[in-house]
């Protein structure tokens, strides 16, 4: 009972087992504290950025370790980190450049011991590069740069010569698939379309083709992200939820959403629109029910710490995986035989033979699960492995001792619950099927 997905050229049998991961955004962006964007918002030059903020990185309170075991208690078991984000700072010691943490205040390169500290915990290692660059020298003016509405610095596009900066773009990925051992996972970001006159940038600008082919030889088994256009091992949703297993020219595909805890990828202190525990459980229980990963952000602050409010939403969410990531790892959709239940999510993991029936709303006394007769052996709550009782066979409808009762038809299942919700965020289900 498995679905037919498109193959991919990287190894995804780890990504489409762990299903949990966590990206990191950092960068200068983390000093100001209002949005990775800001530097494109805010239509500052590269050097009025890089005056502002580079000579002022200094994450004195950076800890490695701790990053990666809030991840690991959480249940997390891969991290992508942002490399180098738009603004075009290197958080490791890239020989192609000087606008990096090695020569900022903070004297180091940060990513190196990030990747061992996680590593060190068994979690797959995701490294994250933007296409776009808007501290380098040779890269052209276009509708997401900070000095799009400059007319000087449109025509200056004249004299830029594109072809330094896919050199630079190459040489800085052979850096990171080189330097730094076996990388898992390899997130590009991104393409995107002419607008207002001015030329957007893709596939022949990056030349993405030929990257692939060198990506390839350096580490044949990577994963990558769909945002070459050439196109991908995993396709990428942004900031909202596939209503169905997602397919790519009607095909089944490995995929992956990602989300943020609040409204920026970067720290932002003032935002407010943070996601409650129980919103980002359900979240990552509906990716998994339609055959999805999700990947969870956290911004670090300037200093090199986590927000208080993603450590409390990280522990939160370990809380409940302690005791339910069975439902998690090495699930994917049920198959279509099985009736999913009102107000629930199914999981089904196919190895272990086993299907998940998280319960968004409690119900009252039973559950009704149609097209699971004869398919179940037992059921047991998964926080405590307590036995639930079922009952399964028709049941004419009629007057039972004076009161009417539905009746139950030949393919349901009724699971008998407790009136008392048990005391867990979501409660899970799990039926050991025949």
């Amino acid at each position: 009972m498995t679905f037919e997905v498109e193959k991919t050229a990287g190894d995804s049998e780890w990504f489409t087992h762990d299903r949990f991961g966590m990206f990191i955004h950092w960068g200068l962006y983390s000093l100001a504290a209002r949005h990775e964007w800001l530097q494109s918002r805010e239509k500052l030059s590269g050097e009025q950025y890089s005056q502002k903020y580079f000579k002022r990185f200094d994450p004195d309170l950076y800890d490695p370790d701790l990053w990666a075991q809030l991840a690991s208690d959480a249940g997390m078991k891969y991290f992508v980190v942002t490399t180098k984000h738009h603004e075009g700072f290197c958080l490791w010691d890239s020989k192609l450049t000087d606008y990096k943490a090695t020569n900022s205040p903070a004297g180091r390169d940060v990513l190196r011991p990030m990747v061992d500290a996680f590593r060190k915990r068994d979690m797959k290692v995701g490294l994250y590069y933007s296409l776009l660059d808007w501290h380098h020298p040779h890269y052209t003016v276009d509708p997401k740069h900070p000095l799009r509405f400059d007319a000087n610095n449109i025509a200056g596009n004249t004299t830029l010569d594109f072809t330094n900066y896919r050199n630079y773009l190459y040489g800085q990925t052979k850096e990171l698939l080189t330097d730094f051992g076996q990388v898992d996972l390899l997130f590009y970001d991104f393409s995107f379309p002419e607008e207002n006159g001015l030329a957007g940038k893709g596939k022949e600008d990056w030349g993405s083709e030929e990257l692939v082919r060198m990506i390839r030889t350096l580490q044949p088994n990577i994963l990558l992200n769909d945002r070459l256009q050439v196109g991908g091992d995993i396709t990428t949703p942004e900031q909202y939820m596939p209503t169905k297993w997602v397919q790519v020219n009607g095909k089944r595909v490995v995929w992956e959403t990602c989300h943020t805890f609040s409204g920026s990828w970067g720290y932002h202190r003032e935002e407010e629109s943070w996601k409650s525990v129980e919103l980002l459980i359900k979240m990552m229980i509906d990716t998994v029910s339609k055959g999805g990963n999700l990947l969870l952000n956290v911004g670090p602050t300037g200093r090199g710490e986590f927000d208080e409010r993603a450590v409390d939403r990280l522990k939160g969410m370990g809380e409940w995986m302690k005791r339910h990531n069975r439902s998690i790892y090495g699930c994917t959709q049920a198959p279509d035989t099985f009736v999913c239940p009102d107000d629930c999510r199914l999981t089904y993991n196919p190895q272990l033979n086993r299907m998940y029936v998280h319960v968004y709303s409690w119900p009252f006394k039973n559950i009704h699960l149609h097209g699971f007769a004869g398919k179940v052996e037992y059921a047991q709550f998964l926080n405590d492995a307590s036995e639930i009782r079922f009952k399964e066979g028709f049941v004419p409808s009629g007057m039972d001792n004076g009161a009417f009762k539905e009746g139950r038809d030949e393919h349901t299942v009724t699971l008998s619950l407790p009136v008392k919700k048990p005391n867990v965020t979501v409660p899970v289900i799990e039926l050991f099927l025949k």
